[in-house]
């Protein structure tokens, strides 16, 4: 997007942009491979879309990378799964620091291996200084989960004494998200022509434009993204 305030015309450009990574499974079975072949796949195009995203000056990026409910999923797949994670970080952490983007990582810490868990604080700290896109990574992430732990967390200074009950409002609660030092997104995107949210951000995406699209996510695009942007500028 060589010029965004003539693609953005109507209204500002969005500041943040959330996408669930949809259709993974169905590109690979379209062709005849494995599940894992799609998700390999789709850690591809994330690659490719971060660096996209950067290009154009977005200011934050969420992408729903592992839920909850993942874990249901057949063990050989969620170890998969874990493994591009793995690569993930290993092989791009450095491009990204040097891309200036910021990344975080939301969702529980309980269940990871250890050594996700460092490659996670790694990548938060090596990162946390820079000023361009902020990339944030739901992993391990239910938005029902993320409202109890806020819960949780406001009733433990309740309990302690460091917080009223009149003190509790939507700021309280909203500050004691995962996200809670980030925008809300303007923006909530899902691939593979789904059409619901999948406990996604459910806080965040009161005031969000829901865009679906036929795509999977192993074919999105550039393109792909920049029609997201240029219909919600239009609208």
């Amino acid at each position: 997007m060589s010029d965004r305030n003539q693609t953005c015309a109507a209204r500002a450009m969005p500041r943040h942009i959330a996408i669930i990574m949809d259709g993974n499974g169905r590109w690979a079975k379209a062709r005849g491979l494995p599940r894992l072949e799609g998700h390999r796949r789709g850690v591809e195009v994330v690659r490719d879309i971060v660096r996209e995203a950067s290009d154009m000056g977005l200011g934050y990026l969420t992408l729903y990378s592992f839920s909850t409910e993942n874990w249901q999923r057949p063990k050989s797949e969620v170890f998969g799964l874990m493994q591009l994670f793995r690569v993930f970080f290993r092989r791009n952490l450095k491009e990204l620091n040097e891309k200036n983007v910021r990344i975080r990582v939301i969702g529980r810490r309980d269940r990871l291996d250890d050594d996700i868990l460092d490659l996670i604080d790694k990548a938060v700290e090596t990162t946390k200084s820079n000023t361009g896109l902020g990339l944030t990574l739901a992993f391990n992430y239910g938005a029902r989960a993320e409202m109890a732990d806020a819960a949780a967390s406001i009733l433990d200074d309740v309990a302690a004494g460091t917080l009223a009950l009149d003190d509790i409002d939507e700021q309280l609660i909203e500050n004691r998200l995962y996200t809670g030092d980030i925008p809300d997104p303007e923006i909530i995107l899902r691939t593979s022509g789904e059409q619901r949210i999948s406990n996604f951000l459910l806080w965040q995406s009161t005031e969000a434009e829901f865009h679906f699209t036929e795509t999977l996510w192993p074919e999105f695009s550039r393109a792909d993204l920049e029609k997201v942007i240029r219909d919600y500028c239009e609208n």
